[in-house]
């Protein structure tokens, strides 16, 4: 079977739903407006795929200005050196035989591929399958607040560093992080102790990388780092939008959903289930914000339902066959519910884009 896709110029109102569209100036904007906050002020900008898996919106980072790709998995890297593009860093510990292999093969048929580490674990199964034919990049994954991944101490990254620089087939490429929201002076300090740390050892530490989307703006309060990498802001999400890190006009993705039962006078049902809006709640109480209908509020998901109490509307009721758009709280989770995105410009179709890299997850 073969889905309907819209043509280029069909109305939004035409398109079956539950249904994912991009505003493209909107996203342009997105692309334009944090490329050149980073230019500013002298930063390098990787943006992380893993909003979109689109390589289409991913040659628009480049063409802005990026200066390469971050990529989440080997599979997700793999998709996007099959597109063309050849300067990617893969934020994960990777281990195992089998991606161990995969990554190997990556390597040799891209440019410049560089991967992190936060342990002597993965550094030694990185170090088992690289040789000085193609060496491969690394750089050290460090905990400056975020309480992920990373090492806990400037010490801690020298020694890994240490352990890097010793395998013939690993080159030390410098160190990375994904702080809190709010830590910039932590990450500074961090940055800057191990930094000295490496000096110290005559070791050089060319890439300083920093990320996050909510504390983008913020990039320059980290002046020791070299680059920063950010998803969410392309598309935005209601998360962004909570935090003050976006307005309501720089939100580029929506749902579009359906009204497809009104059984009382306080409750909608719409199309658009788990599988089309995503359980994630990040802080909410509901699953999204109905735009148009303040007050209206997504109150549960089954997998291809969305129940939405409207006893707090004060702009009107949405009606059966109504057409609602649904401002997601978690844009990075839609994208990978769908086969392709929808894209229009002034209530018009614009393009369809394949969401390539859609699970990738190995």
């Amino acid at each position: 079977m073969t889905y309907p896709w819209p043509e280029e110029g069909t109305p939004l109102d035409a398109i079956s739903t539950p249904m994912p569209v991009i505003d493209e100036d909107r996203l342009a904007a997105n692309i334009l407006k944090a490329q050149s906050y980073l230019d500013e002020h002298g930063k390098a900008f990787r943006p992380h795929i893993k909003t979109h898996k689109i390589p289409a919106i991913a040659r628009q980072q480049l063409q802005a200005g990026a200066i390469g790709i971050n990529c989440q998995k080997v599979s997700e890297a793999e998709v996007f050196a099959d597109a063309g593009f050849d300067d990617i860093l893969i934020t994960f510990n990777i281990l195992g035989a089998a991606k161990l292999s995969r990554l190997k093969a990556l390597n040799a048929r891209i440019g410049r591929l560089s991967v992190v580490a936060d342990s002597a674990a993965t550094i030694a199964g990185l170090a088992g399958t690289f040789d000085t034919e193609k060496p491969l990049a690394v750089l050290v994954e460090c905990d400056t607040g975020g309480k992920r991944c990373g090492v806990q101490t400037p010490e801690a990254a020298l020694v890994l560093a240490e352990k890097i620089n010793a395998a013939p087939g690993l080159v030390f490429k410098g160190i990375l992080t994904y702080p809190a929201p709010g830590g910039a002076e932590k990450v500074e300090s961090f940055i800057g102790e191990t930094m000295a740390l490496l000096a110290a050892k005559s070791i050089e530490c060319p890439v300083r990388s920093s990320g996050g989307s909510p504390d983008f703006y913020a990039a320059h309060l980290v002046p020791s780092a070299t680059e920063h990498r950010a998803g969410t802001y392309v598309y935005n999400d209601r998360a962004m939008l909570r935090a003050g890190h976006c307005a309501a006009g720089d939100l580029a993705m929506h749902v579009l959903a359906t009204v497809v039962s009104r059984p009382t006078p306080d409750r909608a049902v719409l199309d658009c289930g788990s599988k089309a809006l995503t359980s994630d709640l990040l802080g909410f109480s509901d699953y999204g914000l109905i735009e148009g209908y303040e007050g209206a509020k997504i109150i549960s998901l089954s997998e291809e339902h969305a129940v939405v109490d409207l006893s707090g509307c004060t702009s009107g009721r949405p009606e059966i066959g109504d057409v609602v758009k649904v401002v997601p709280n978690h844009t990075c989770v839609v994208s990978n519910l769908f086969d392709r995105m929808v894209f229009h410009r002034n209530g018009l179709v614009t393009r369809v884009e394949d969401v390539a890299a859609r699970g990738t997850v190995w």
